[in-house]
């Protein structure tokens, strides 16, 4: 007993003494990721973990339900499909057809009123912000200098940094876009109580607008720039832009640094497939909503094609892809968040899920994006 006393106090003492350090090396925001990430059996991020933060909400108002088809879940998923659903852990799929929800399977006890992380389709929602704010000349232009906002980024490479820089991920900032490091800025940006200071603290190190380089930090501070611009919470700006006109049948809430902060704006909108989904269908009605130019037509030209010709699977916060020879654009989130809009056919494939089948090829799309489309035309032909 008293040995096991005297190695109690010693493990106390280093506990105590790590947690110090943690405080001394401006780390102590790994206290947070232990306690939220690890303690729930997880490795990263995961989608339920919006209920061990604080959060905005989102508010909807008058939802308006998706037509039903009348071929609705008649053809079953093929087999492969179902195949990658369980090896992969899908928790929502839904193929919708002319407007209409044609198919939609569920799993892992998910309705399609549970709430589950966007991650990055988060950053689809904040570029529609830009465009609703250009549309509304809070912001002059995709052109306006983020120096207008925020002069910490006046200087050096940072100075001709522009709010269409940051939606088409080439801002040249020193982001480390690095998911399973824990000493990553992107670690301590979500897990951080004051996700402005790191946002702040970023510096220019390459020209900005010349080359594609995905960074989260841009998307983080487009949306600072845009609620400056605004003088509104992001939440509040996409609830009355967006997700009252479009009908959301639920209200949403979106992870913030702590009570009453800042949205994680390049992630972390926990919503359903179904009102994800609605973001798709304004993009391929070219920003119409019943009939109400809500997002305007050219800036949801340009969004979905590529800035830079040498990195075509990109545009202005959306996946590009010409598979099948078709124009394919797409929202897409960490473990394998997709909405995918087909606007030639009429179509929009959703997936929510707790992982993704990485790229095996060398592709910037990972394995199971072609593989929810492949099997999404095998089963509209039957």
């Amino acid at each position: 007993m008293r040995f096991l006393k005297k190695f109690l106090v010693w493990f106390a003492g280093i506990l105590v003494l790590l947690v110090v350090l943690m405080y001394v090396f401006n780390v102590d925001y790994l206290l947070k990721a232990v306690r939220t990430i690890y303690l729930n059996g997880h490795t990263t991020a995961f989608l339920e973990d919006y209920q061990y933060f604080d959060n905005r909400e989102i508010k909807n108002d008058v939802g308006q339900p998706w037509a039903i088809s009348k071929q609705y879940n008649v053809v079953k998923p093929t087999d492969s499909l179902e195949k990658m659903h369980k090896r992969i852990g899908t928790v929502a799929f839904l193929i919708i057809k002319n407007d209409s929800i044609w198919n939609e399977s569920y799993y892992d006890n998910y309705t399609k009123d549970s709430k589950s992380n966007s991650f990055s389709m988060a950053k689809s929602i904040v570029s529609a912000s830009l465009g609703k704010a250009i549309m509304e000349g809070k912001i002059k232009s995709l052109n306006q200098k983020v120096s207008d906002f925020f002069p910490e980024f006046d200087d050096n490479y940072s100075s001709q940094m522009t709010v269409g820089d940051l939606s088409s991920m080439s801002s040249g900032l020193n982001w480390d876009e690095s998911y399973y490091s824990p000493f990553s800025v992107t670690t301590r940006a979500y897990f951080d109580e004051d996700l402005n200071s790191v946002i702040l603290g970023l510096k220019g190190v390459t020209k900005p607008g010349t080359a594609y380089k995905y960074l989260s930090g841009d998307t983080q501070l487009l949306a600072m720039c845009i609620e400056k611009a605004t003088n509104r919470s992001l939440a509040e700006y996409v609830s009355e832009s967006f997700w009252k006109p479009m009908g959301a049948e639920n209200e949403a809430l979106w992870q913030t640094d702590h009570e009453g902060g800042i949205v994680k704006a390049y992630c972390c909108v926990a919503s359903n497939a179904r009102d994800f989904a609605r973001f798709g269908k304004l993009y391929k009605q070219n920003g119409i909503w019943n009939g109400t130019q809500i997002l305007d037509s050219a800036f949801v030209a340009k969004s979905t094609q590529p800035r830079f010709a040498n990195s075509p699977e990109y545009g202005y916060g959306w996946w590009l892809s010409d598979y099948k020879n078709k124009k394919i654009f797409y929202m897409r989130g960490h473990l394998g968040q997709y909405v995918i809009v087909i606007p030639e056919d009429d179509l929009i494939i959703v997936r929510l899920g707790h992982t993704n089948a990485p790229t095996t090829n060398g592709s910037p799309h990972s394995d199971d994006f072609y593989v929810y489309i492949d099997e999404a035309y095998k089963m509209l032909k039957q």
